[in-house]
């Protein structure tokens, strides 16, 4: 969900604290997205993966350094995304037939998108502005020119309800469809377990101006639902945003009653 506030730095304010508190109490009662567990051994090598590759590493180091918290998207979301990333192409890999060096490879370069995606998230076209940067900063790594341009790609086609840029190869558009999806997997659950919260402890907005925003957000929320790209992410990824709209409906109603009508 998407709320458009000054980006003021402060303390949540008690208010939201408390509905945060909610929101956390109402996701735990639903189960985790199915992805999770139908491949969590991939999503246990993926973790492996970034943990132990010298080139993912040193680029999380410099992305560590570089990217700014930008309403809930800084280094926890990018970590997220790419280990998410990582795991689609392992399953994406597989079923393309990809040997084994071929996948790991592939993982190296979506993980590596992941990393870079919002990098420059604080630019009003920050996909763009992202792939730019990213071509600059992966000249300083051992990718090849055409690994470069499969990540540039992702990174520029990251971004829903966009124009895209074509991608001339298979292998190039897999690493941009399992980068969207892992992307837009963060629409579900995480939007009111984290980024919702993220936004408003920048400004603290009137409670009455954030429900009058509350509709219009958990409407972007449901178009993002057709969007999933990968096969496993058209399979998986409506589930993530069911979940996210049935906790957002349910925090809405907690909302309405104990902090509009009873305070």
């Amino acid at each position: 969900m998407k709320i458009p506030v000054e980006k003021s730095p402060r303390l949540m304010s008690p208010v939201y604290a408390r509905i945060r508190q909610h929101a956390r109490l109402i996701a735990a009662q639903f189960p985790r997205p199915a992805f999770y567990k139908d491949y969590s051994h991939l999503i246990d090598l993926s973790i492996s993966f970034f943990h132990m590759n010298p080139v993912v590493r040193s680029l999380y180091g410099f992305v560590a350094e570089h990217l700014d918290d930008d309403f809930g998207h800084g280094i926890d979301h990018a970590v997220k995304v790419t280990i998410d990333a990582g795991a689609l192409m392992f399953i994406e890999g597989s079923r393309a037939g990809y040997p084994d060096s071929c996948t790991k490879q592939r993982v190296l370069i979506v993980q590596s998108a992941g990393l870079l995606h919002d990098i420059k998230r604080k630019m009003k076209q920050h996909a763009i502005e992202g792939a730019v940067y990213a071509r600059k900063v992966l000249r300083a790594y051992t990718y090849t020119p055409d690994e470069i341009e499969d990540i540039c790609h992702a990174i520029r086609n990251h971004e829903a309800f966009q124009p895209t840029e074509n991608i001339n190869t298979l292998e190039g558009k897999l690493v941009s469809d399992c980068l969207y999806d892992a992307d837009k997997f963060r629409w579900g659950p995480d939007n009111f377990l984290d980024t919702v919260w993220e936004m408003v402890s920048y400004y603290n907005p009137p409670l009455s101006d954030f429900l009058e925003r509350y509709p219009r957000g958990m409407e972007e929320i449901r178009k993002i639902r057709e969007t999933f790209r990968s096969h496993t992410g058209q399979a998986y990824g409506p589930e993530f945003i069911d979940i996210g709209i049935a906790i957002g409906e349910k925090l809405l109603n907690v909302i309405q009653s104990e902090f509009v009508s009873g305070g």
